[in-house]
């Protein structure tokens, strides 16, 4: 059983960079102009050809190269709409998979680091940590004036998810926190404000405007995976799988990319 679940992240990048790969390749088929991209292509191949035939004649070669450079823009713009099309909701689908395949869970007994940046540093003393059943402190709060940031450094007991409190300045705000093996919907942080940058590392609700603390971070584990004799990470592998599985439906499905 632990094997299979080692096994799972694995076997979810195979099946998704399969999909992807025949979903890109059939987008960018019908999204382009595939007539003038062989076109674009044909042209560039011919120029590069003549460099290599005529490279002794430099008013040839010189010529050669700026078409090259022309066949290139060319060929780039008939290709920037597909891939637009294809790269925005990719890059929201990596984000929503990266909350399961880019960080373990913390498990039973293991120690794990909380981190609360508060946006005054005069409010530093007086944070407090309220824990849930299960969880404990397994080394004294260090606190860091300069990045106005508390550190505390727990242990769990037991499995199940919870919510930790931190609380400042009188107000109390929570952090989720998943304690298991597995598969689990993990998000690293909890933010105040900064939309942005919650859409990419954030699966939580944001934290109230006008909250003493800034953000809540948990340093989770960064998840790999085991594959080709290297240990990689879970979007390094999906786009290398991806890419070479769009490249074969490509050739299969005779697409011009």
């Amino acid at each position: 059983m632990r094997i299979l679940k080692a096994q799972a992240p694995l076997a979810i990048v195979i099946v998704l960079s399969i999909m992807v790969g025949f979903l890109m390749v059939v987008v960018f088929r019908y999204t382009s102009n595939q007539r003038a991209i062989r076109i674009a292509k044909d042209r560039l191949k011919a120029h590069l050809l003549a460099v290599r035939l005529f490279q002794d004649q430099i008013q040839v070669v010189l010529i050669s190269y700026w078409r090259i450079v022309r066949s290139t823009g060319t060929y780039l713009r008939l290709a920037f709409m597909p891939l637009l099309y294809v790269s925005i909701p990719l890059i929201f689908l990596i984000v929503q998979i990266d909350r399961y395949l880019g960080y373990a869970p913390v498990e039973v007994g293991q120690t794990f680091l909380m981190k609360a940046r508060l946006a005054d540093s005069g409010s530093l003393d007086q944070v407090s940590l309220q824990l849930p059943p299960g969880l404990s402190l397994s080394a004294p709060a260090v606190h860091v004036p300069a990045q106005n940031e508390i550190v505390w450094r727990l242990v769990s007991a037991s499995r199940g998810r919870r919510n930790v409190e931190v609380a400042a300045a009188g107000q109390a705000v929570s952090k989720s926190l998943e304690i298991s093996q597995g598969l689990k919907r993990v998000s690293p942080v909890r933010l105040r404000d900064r939309w942005w940058q919650r859409i990419f590392v954030s699966g939580e609700p944001p934290l109230s405007a006008n909250s003493p603390v800034e953000s809540i971070e948990v340093n989770y584990p960064e998840r790999t995976i085991a594959f080709a004799w290297m240990e990689w990470n879970w979007i390094w592998l999906f786009f290398v799988l991806s890419l070479i599985f769009g490249f074969l439906f490509k050739t299969i499905l005779g697409i011009e990319i």
